[in-house]
């Protein structure tokens, strides 16, 4: 049995009537009858009684509707329920650098739930080296990360913003008191960086090895909010993005050291599997990240 064929087996039911509901289904009226004697010939039953022009379910007709009746409304209830809203309902999963989450991610979140109140938002935080795998065994719908451009064909980058990085001291600290701060400048002091195999860490200790140099100490801590304490307590120099840190500057706790080394370049990036279904609720996140970001 067919679906379309229950459902014109149901509507010539209802109508008593081939031609009404030939009328009513955008069908002609041999199509109707030719479904209708189709059902007739897999059941092995007759379905109507056709006595000149009137037409009444017989008895197995009647025992056929209530279930064919039942099977097209769970249909329509089941379409409506999938089918492609104005305003999209679901979840969406994302993961995102700790640094993002502090910086970016709630003004994003809020805008969401402001546009898109019927999706939830579900926001892990994720490590540098961790969203890949998640992404690759949907763990996770998006992954927002902060890199250098990332370039994997398993992986589809729908935009990638570059965020502007400041390296920062206390006010007190030797190397804020300097008019440029160089490589070999940093390297008499601690550096403060985040967990192994964070971007901005990777970044910084690149650029000393490639001139020979080694920091004095390294801490490497999980949270941004302690390395910045650590920082405003005079413990070492970090490497954070601006928007990050812009309230630790403008209450002085901060200072941007005029660094004169290379230039750090990361990018804002937004990211999911090369194969993975763009839903209603997840392009709802990626149109609202384009405009969150500044990239319509």
């Amino acid at each position: 049995m067919e679906l379309r064929q229950l459902n014109t087996f149901v509507a010539v039911a209802e109508l008593s009537s081939f031609t009404k509901a030939a009328e009513t289904l955008g069908y002609t009226q041999p199509t109707v009858t030719s479904q209708i004697q189709l059902l007739e010939g897999e059941l092995g039953v007759r379905l109507f009684e056709r006595i000149r022009k009137n037409i009444s379910l017989t008895h197995e007709g009647r025992k056929l509707y209530e279930y064919a009746r039942k099977i097209v409304e769970l249909c329509d209830e089941a379409k409506k329920e999938v089918a492609i809203l104005p305003a999209p309902k679901g979840s969406v999963t994302i993961g995102a650098w700790e640094s993002l989450c502090t910086a970016r991610m709630h003004m994003l979140i809020k805008k969401m739930h402001s546009e898109y109140p019927d999706i939830e938002v579900i926001l892990k935080t994720v490590g540098s080296g961790e969203y890949k795998d998640m992404l690759l065994s949907n763990q996770m719908d998006v992954a927002f990360c902060l890199d250098n451009v990332i370039k994997d064909p398993e992986l589809a980058v729908e935009l990638a913003v570059s965020e502007p990085v400041a390296l920062l001291a206390e006010p007190e600290h030797p190397s804020a008191k300097k008019g440029s701060v160089h490589p070999e400048d940093i390297a008499k002091y601690a550096l403060i960086l985040s967990e192994e195999g964070c971007c901005f860490g990777d970044a910084i200790i690149g650029v000393l090895r490639e001139r020979g140099l080694t920091p004095s100490a390294v801490l490497e801590i999980e949270s941004i909010q302690t390395m910045k304490q650590l920082a405003i307590s005079g413990m070492g120099i970090i490497l954070l993005l601006k928007v990050a840190v812009e309230q630790e500057i403008s209450s002085g706790q901060l200072v941007e050291l005029d660094w004169k080394g290379p230039s750090f370049d990361f990018f804002t990036q937004v990211v999911y599997h090369e194969d993975k279904w763009i839903s209603p609720s997840l392009k709802a996140l990626l149109d609202i990240s384009k405009e969150a970001l500044g990239r319509k």
